[in-house]
């Protein structure tokens, strides 16, 4: 019992069954009181005892504030009955699990449902599937999944898509009695195979790809039905949306651009929507972020806003849910609550240096006006690619100091003097670059970082692109939300290569899921600025 809270009894086994006869078991956590409460329902595949506690309170504590929690193990995992399939029985099995839920004893029959990541997207397909929710909190989720989760820019994300390949498929292996496939993929696991000759479909994926979603996403790049038939934005395509939405991602996380598009779909209905961005990764959501202490208000307000967000949908309290808008500005270290996004002046900055901006982080400029025609030339060796550090696609992941990547060589490093009053960011960043490659195809990858006056190098967001022709090439960097201080000067760094985040470019144009380490060619990249190739970043100055 929590004090000055309900006291809750639980957690109680619960099985239902799905219209095609399989056994789906939940635990139960209710208030130990009279009366009739509102339901929280969780789907999620990796044990219903673990709850999402990894950056959510406990159920229990859900539950003393006066809601039934429900945490169910989807088809195919945990002690539920059935084969597991990504994403594919979430709609059905959702709509199911919120009907079977509403009639619990109990329960008013209002439901809310709420996670994050996976525990996310089954909120959606739920809703696709038709079900009667009063309210959803999805967190860190998927909208698009082929490109705000398996893909970034044309290029599979590697290291984070092998280690979560590795556990869904540990996962299904362990419920069906695999013991061999699961010994291998815990192994993967614990020690990701991202040097093997194989590159991006090692071994184990080759062995035991059949129970894992890894092989079909890495071999299904382009816009597909595979695609269509699990991601909930062709599910939910011409459904109203109107349904009250808290919204909750991470500036480093991998589906931050999930999240923000889920959110801007949601806003063209009529209901309440609110969207709430910390500083974090995919998790935990603490007040550490990689190498930096972002203060105490960082640790997460998560809970309290969805319990908020729940009194009002789902209790009708007039309760303070907040504003439409809250998100962690990572310069000054603080919330900001806004109505609407800001309004913005974009701002260019252009390359421009000595011819020398790869040999030393110092001959690079970052200027406000393009100068005179130049260039600058990285190349790229597959035997040492330049590695991934920091931002939503590494481990380590969040903000970094990357004095030492941005040290070496084959990474072109461009900045700008230091201000003299601060800049307020506050939105997506776009690179235009002009590079001439030896190879028909490459990577590049581009940071933007802040410098800090001791020298410390600050990523704020990054972007990868695999490109196939030499050219003008456009580089998405991911949104942020940053006040640059004053005496700090804008970094921008650009790679042939973010390794393992991303798998190295053989630069032949093969497959990811077919080449192999003895395909991998050394590639020259020639990068122009100034004149009429004036290479740039634009970023999202708010007025």
């Amino acid at each position: 019992m929590l004090p000055g809270r309900t006291p809750v009894t639980g957690p109680f086994l619960r099985s239902m069954r799905t219209a095609d006869g399989v056994r789906l078991d939940a635990d139960v956590w209710a208030p130990d009181a009279l009366g009739r409460f509102p339901l929280l329902l969780m789907r999620q595949p990796y044990g219903r005892r673990i709850a999402s506690t990894l950056v959510y309170a406990h159920s229990a504590w859900y539950a003393a504030q006066g809601y039934i929690v429900v945490v169910q193990d989807v088809r195919g995992t945990g002690s539920s009955e059935g084969d597991f399939r990504l994403f594919e029985a979430e709609e059905a099995d959702g709509a199911a699990a919120v009907a079977w839920a509403a009639d619990l004893p109990g329960s008013s029959g209002r439901v809310g449902v709420y996670g994050f990541s996976y525990q996310g997207n089954t909120q959606l397909l739920a809703l696709a599937g038709g079900a009667a929710l009063g309210a959803l909190a999805p967190a860190m989720v998927g909208w698009e999944l082929r490109t705000d989760w398996a893909w970034e820019g044309g290029a599979p994300l590697l290291a984070a898509g092998l280690g979560w390949g590795a556990q869904m498929g540990w996962l299904r292996a362990v419920h069906d009695g695999d013991h061999a496939a699961a010994a291998a993929f815990q192994a993967a696991a614990r020690s990701p195979p991202l040097h093997e000759p194989g590159r991006a479909m090692p071994e184990v994926m080759r062995r035991h790809g059949d129970l894992s979603y890894y092989p079909a996403w890495l071999g299904t790049p382009s816009p597909d039905p595979y695609w269509a038939a699990i991601a909930p934005r062709a599910r939910l395509s011409g459904h109203a949306l109107n349904v009250p939405m808290l919204h909750v991602g991470g500036w480093y996380d991998q589906m931050l651009i999930g999240t923000l598009d889920c959110h801007a779909a949601a806003c063209r209905g009529t209901a309440a929507q609110r969207l709430l961005i910390g500083p974090w990764t995919h998790q935990p959501w603490g007040r550490m972020v990689g190498a930096v202490d972002f203060g105490p208000s960082a640790s997460s307000p998560v809970d309290a806003a969805q319990v908020a967000w729940f009194d009002r949908h789902l209790k009708d309290r007039d309760t303070d849910t907040g504003p439409a808008l809250t998100l962690f500005d990572l310069g000054a270290h603080l919330w900001r609550g806004m109505s609407e996004w800001p309004s913005l002046s974009p701002k260019a900055l252009y390359f421009g240096d000595g011819g020398r901006a790869a040999a030393t982080t110092v001959d690079g400029t970052l200027d406000d006006e393009p100068g005179p025609a130049g260039a600058d030339t990285i190349v790229h060796d597959p035997w040492r690619p330049a590695p991934s550090l920091g931002g939503h696609a590494s481990q380590p992941g969040g903000v970094q100091d990357r004095r030492a990547v941005d040290d070496r060589a084959d990474v072109a490093c461009f900045t700008a003097a230091p201000l003299g009053a601060p800049l307020f960011l506050c939105g997506h960043v776009l690179a235009e670059l002009w590079v001439e490659a030896d190879q028909p195809s490459f990577d590049l990858s581009v940071v933007l970082s802040m410098i800090a006056p001791d020298g410390r190098v600050w990523n704020l967001t990054q972007g990868h692109r695999r490109a196939s022709a030499s050219g003008r090439a456009g580089v998405s960097l991911r949104a942020t939300c940053a006040t640059v201080p004053a005496g700090h000067a804008l970094h921008v760094s650009v790679a042939g290569a973010c390794f393992p985040a991303y798998p190295v470019n053989p630069g032949t144009g093969i497959p990811a899921y077919m080449a192999r380490a003895e395909d991998e060619r050394i590639i020259t990249l020639r990068i122009s600025h100034g004149g009429a190739t004036a290479s740039h970043v634009s970023l999202p100055v708010a007025i």
